[in-house]
């Protein structure tokens, strides 16, 4: 893939060189994969308060450490103070803790909705949002929707879920298609819809 085939792109994609196949492949287009939602869920947890780069940078290494929450569910104390001795992650006790916590209610609402997916979608009514934006400036942080999610996923127990993380989250999920107007991704985005 390459940054110099004079495609228009979203002006924040040019600030990391992981982020050109992130952001021509997985952002903002809809992606209904359950391990997905809960892969990103898991580097959004490690991401509170730090730049989404330091966090995407390790990204195999969150799938290798953390593959799917059935199995992430049954961490134990012990597996987890082992999991703060790898420098391969994040090593915060209290974000991998969360990440065993989030697990467990990720397979709680799973079992509710029949997927994650179905749960989550329902927060735009099943459809996803496009406001057509003329610059990365009028993009906003969160919105009504991702208020009301983090509102519910932390009444169900989850943690590290604010609103500016779950718009986050619908941004790569294609919720919301927050590409830039003049980007080649906002029609091809909205075409998938």
């Amino acid at each position: 893939m390459n940054v110099n085939d004079e495609k228009p792109r979203c002006p924040w994609m040019f600030k990391v060189p992981e982020y050109l196949p992130y952001h021509d492949h997985e952002w903002g287009t809809p992606n209904h994969d359950d391990h997905a939602h809960f892969e990103f869920l898991v580097m959004e947890n490690f991401q509170a308060g730090l730049s989404w780069a330091a966090v995407f940078r390790k990204r195999e290494n969150y799938r290798k450490v953390f593959p799917k929450p059935e199995k992430v569910a049954r961490f134990t104390e012990a597996k987890i103070e082992k999991l703060v001795l790898n420098p391969a992650i994040i090593r915060n006790h209290q974000k991998i803790k969360a990440v065993v916590n989030n697990a467990k209610r990720f397979l709680e609402v799973q079992k509710e909705f029949g997927s994650f997916d179905t749960y989550i979608w329902t927060f735009v009514n099943g459809k996803p949002i496009a406001k057509g934006w003329k610059k990365n400036s009028q993009i906003p942080v969160t919105n009504k929707a991702s208020d009301k999610l983090s509102i519910d996923l932390k009444q169900r127990g989850f943690q590290f879920v604010g609103s500016t993380t779950l718009y986050a989250h619908m941004q790569t999920f294609g919720l919301v298609n927050d590409h830039v107007v003049s980007c080649f991704r906002f029609e091809e985005v909205n075409r998938m819809y």
